[in-house]
């Protein structure tokens, strides 16, 4: 092929790799037991389903809707987390409905951050909140949670912390926002009230924006809570916060999420939707609505989906620890969220007959896929290259699965377990 001139735009340089692309592909044989990207396959409620299914019957509902968020969805979501906030939501101009909260992430660092800011990023991170930071032209700035102690058969996600002088010196005249997750994916960690308030005072002190990415805010386990960063004083006004309604209700094909803050950064996310996106699918939409209205009513009442869906999962968590631990690893136990990470060092495993200069976390998921036919996500996908050493002993598994699909992977790590013995 002649030489063609035309290349790719700095701003997307070095992005091109993606974990999902890599494992999802390699894990798509049917005989595989795909415990990789969170991809539920229990059932989501019935009344959203035949909300979709009535809002589609619907002539109007098949159009174009409001660019910002369909009525009744952004007045439904300003009516349950105003009660979770505690304050009155404007649903016009406090609510940016998005495609997921990916749309969202993407409409915050488009509008709110500059060439040459910077964004503090905790470790372990979701993927996309590096490349998003550099396609702003701004420079990620990363800290790592750090384990408390290494003894013990279990972790908790709660064992995993930040040192508060760290994430202090992380903080400087350049820093722009600061990206939190919780409950965390992957590690499932649920922020304490006094740990958030630690990075309220920071944010304070330096005037800086806090992205708070909550779309696993309702899979809390008992003994936990969820706070929110933006009831937190003096954060309401600098804090954007992050939903999503396919964790919220089991759709993650739905694609809808959704950003809620002061109107005077709203303001500018809106002004990246609307000339980037413009709308979401009007029928998602009303569906989505539907459901958050039915459990509003019933949010005095442990039946409502907000709280059944967790206590479900729970068991599922406590199952997968222990067969994990049966299996020989260390499960980190999650304190929210449906992924848990797991130490996999104790298995002895050599891989260094394996090709490439990947880290060990990569090799091992890749030698499992192939030999032992269970899919799951290599940790240091999540985190900077000064931390790989940290997490590379660490893989993630998703448990919000049918028992069937439990059943299956332990029985392989039952089998992989008599291997090892023999």
């Amino acid at each position: 092929m002649a030489s063609f001139k035309h290349k790719n735009a700095k701003r997307i340089e070095g992005l091109d790799k993606n974990v999902w692309v890599a494992f999802t592909s390699v894990a798509a044989d049917p005989s595989i037991v795909n415990l990789g990207q969170g991809l539920p396959d229990l059932p989501p409620p019935s009344y959203v389903k035949e909300g979709l299914a009535k809002a589609a019957s619907v002539d109007r509902l098949n159009q174009y809707t409001r660019g910002f968020g369909h009525p009744t969805l952004v007045k439904a979501l300003s009516e349950v987390y105003g009660r979770v906030y505690g304050r009155q939501i404007d649903p016009f101009k406090e609510v940016l409905v998005t495609v997921g909260g990916y749309g969202s992430l993407f409409s915050i660092m488009q509008g709110l951050v500059e060439e040459g800011d910077e964004v503090i990023i905790i470790e372990p991170f979701f993927d996309c909140y590096e490349p998003m930071v550099r396609m702003a032209g701004a420079k990620p700035v990363f800290i790592p949670l750090r384990l408390k102690a290494e003894g013990g058969a279990t972790i908790s996600s709660a064992d995993f912390v930040l040192d508060p002088d760290e994430l202090a010196s992380k903080f400087n005249s350049r820093t722009k926002g600061i990206i939190i997750n919780t409950p965390n994916n992957p590690i499932g960690k649920i922020f304490t009230k006094e740990e958030l308030q630690v990075i309220a005072d920071l944010c304070i002190k330096h005037d800086t924006l806090c992205f708070s990415d909550e779309v696993y805010e309702w899979l809390v386990y008992s003994g936990h809570k969820h706070v929110k960063i933006a009831t937190l004083p003096g954060m309401w006004e600098r804090t954007v916060t992050i939903g999503s309604a396919g964790k919220t209700f089991s759709v993650t094909g739905w694609k809808l999420g959704w950003s809620i803050g002061p109107e005077h950064l709203i303001k500018h996310l809106q002004t990246v939707h609307q000339n980037s996106l413009y709308t979401c699918p009007t029928p998602l939409q009303e569906a989505v609505a539907q459901g958050f209205l039915h459990n509003f009513s019933l949010m005095d009442d442990p039946e409502c989906y907000f709280y059944s869906l967790p206590r479900e999962l729970q068991g599922k968590r406590d199952r997968m620890a222990k067969f994990l631990q049966a299996a020989g690893m260390r499960p980190v136990l999650p304190e929210g969220g449906y992924f848990m990470i797991v130490d996999v060092s104790g298995l002895k495993k050599d891989l260094s007959d394996m090709e490439g200069v990947e880290p060990y976390d990569y090799k091992f998921v890749k030698w499992m896929i192939k030999e032992k036919k269970l899919a799951a996500i290599p940790i240091t996908a999540f985190c900077g290259a000064e931390s790989t050493k940290q997490f590379e002993k660490y893989i993630r598994l998703c448990f919000i699965k049918n028992d069937s699909t439990l059943d299956a992977a332990e029985a392989i790590l039952k089998d992989w377990n008599k291997d090892l013995s023999v």
